[in-house]
């Protein structure tokens, strides 16, 4: 039986991620081992924090080649900063390279509204994607961010959000994901969305 890895790299929410897969019937490994990363159906890469402190620790034992390595071979999920870690670049405390497997930049939310976006927001669908499988427009997940990924391409877009302004909440690019709310604490609904990503496998 095959598993899905989730990426441990030292800023990571593990153990809500792996409960809440196992809740739905996944198999998981939470690791920061490159071979099992590459033996795994899918991969889950969470964040928490800042974004040069979670693509320097990314870097430190070459995890962020082998999770671009495997973009295209089989499903990538981010959450959270671990969504944001997936595009070309971050604006947070200084300019600072991420993955580059979603084109566009990380960008701190420009609102008049309070900072960090904390609570449960309501997502709008531009266009249909396997992730939001049997979820409706209006569907409310759980946000907690200051900055948001702002992508080169809005076929890339699969979801957002509005917080004053409007919010990028989904992307997706050739098979790799990237949720800036937080499925595993999204309740039914979030649920859901990881079943939906297992699916893909």
């Amino acid at each position: 039986m095959g598993y899905t890895a989730i990426v441990d790299y030292g800023v990571g929410n593990l153990k809500s991620v792996s409960n809440a897969m196992a809740y739905i019937g996944r198999r998981t490994l939470v690791t920061g081992d490159p071979g099992e990363l590459e033996k795994a159906d899918a991969v889950i890469l969470p964040g928490v924090g800042a974004f040069p402190d979670a693509a320097e620790r990314l870097c430190e034992n070459g995890l962020n080649r082998v999770v671009a390595s495997q973009a295209g071979r089989k499903p990538i999920l981010g959450i959270c900063l671990g969504m944001q870690l997936l595009f070309d670049q971050g604006t947070e405390v200084k300019y600072c390279k991420g993955l580059g497997l979603v084109s566009g930049s990380v960008e701190r939310i420009k609102t008049k509204l309070k900072l960090p976006h904390i609570g449960w927001n309501s997502l709008v669908f531009p266009h249909s994607s396997p992730l939001f499988h049997g979820l409706d427009d209006g569907t409310y997940v759980y946000f907690v961010h200051s900055y948001c990924g702002h992508a080169q391409n809005g076929e890339d877009v699969i979801a957002f959000t509005q917080y004053d302004v409007s919010v990028t909440a989904a992307v997706a690019h050739n098979g790799v994901y990237g949720c800036q709310f937080h499925p595993e604490k999204s309740g039914e609904a979030g649920l859901q969305i990881l079943k939906n990503f297992g699916d893909l496998i």
